[in-house]
């Protein structure tokens, strides 16, 4: 039995195709496809949204998460900027812009249940604090839709790399997988590369557990706004990135 586009086979699994068209794919006349897909709702009823820059002959497939903690905003910026960019030759581009909208309107770390989602993922899981505490990890793994959205999500996508942007420590993690990727995103946007302690129920703890051969990892922007050339530099670190994986595939 053949099997389903991913596109397609990710919409059944967990989404609902918004928006859909043609993008220019670069030189030699290349055809990509851009989706907006809704992915799955937030406690209070939010939505969820994936943007997908589809190269029409994908090589890789490449995650982008701009928020998880809804007072680390800075992110999304660089993920408005990818989504609205062009298609990576060869890539298959997702962008999540952010990952827990009632966070960011509440101006809170944790969702609307008071639940630290990088702590709430299901690899070493563990009970952590109590409601109100920063680092709450809710009533068991994957307790909260946002968490399960984007484990779904993951799941379906098995992307070859996963950036998770967090804030306010100004360095690239060495959260698992191929160190080098982490280090090359380091030269491409000219940041810090460390290794940071590693927390149980966290997103990439979970990623490169779960896929092994698959590399997330957590880039710490500085606190407050992006610069203007701030988020050029890192949306650029991201493209490059992409194309020196996908070049090589």
């Amino acid at each position: 039995m053949k099997r389903p586009p991913l596109t397609t086979a990710l919409l059944v699994a967990v989404g609902l195709t918004l928006a859909a068209g043609q993008v220019d794919g670069g030189a030699g006349g290349d055809r990509a496809t851009r989706a907006r897909h809704v992915l799955g709702r937030s406690v209070l009823g939010r939505p969820i949204v994936a943007t997908e820059l589809g190269d029409t002959h994908p090589r890789v497939k490449v995650l982008v998460i701009g928020a998880v903690h809804g007072n680390e905003r800075a992110g999304t910026a660089i993920a408005r900027r990818l989504a609205a960019g062009p298609a990576v030759r060869g890539a298959s581009l997702w962008v999540v812009r952010n990952a827990n909208p009632d966070g960011s309107a509440l101006g809170t770390r944790q969702n609307a249940r008071g639940v630290d989602l990088n702590r709430n993922f299901p690899y070493l899981w563990r009970s952590l604090e109590r409601r109100g505490g920063l680092h709450y990890s809710g009533q068991g793994p994957a307790s909260e839709p946002e968490t399960r959205v984007i484990r779904d999500l993951i799941n379906t996508l098995r992307p070859r790399i996963t950036i998770w942007y967090h804030q306010p420590l100004d360095v690239v993690d060495l959260s698992g997988g191929n160190p080098g990727l982490a280090y090359r995103y380091g030269r491409f946007s000219t940041t810090q590369v460390v290794r940071l302690n590693r927390y149980p129920g966290s997103a990439t703890g979970w990623q490169n557990h779960h896929l092994p051969g698959t590399t997330a990892f957590v880039v710490e922007l500085p606190s407050g706004k992006l610069s203007p050339s701030a988020v050029a530099r890192h949306t650029q670190a991201v493209r490059r990135l992409v194309d020196s994986i996908s070049s090589t595939a």
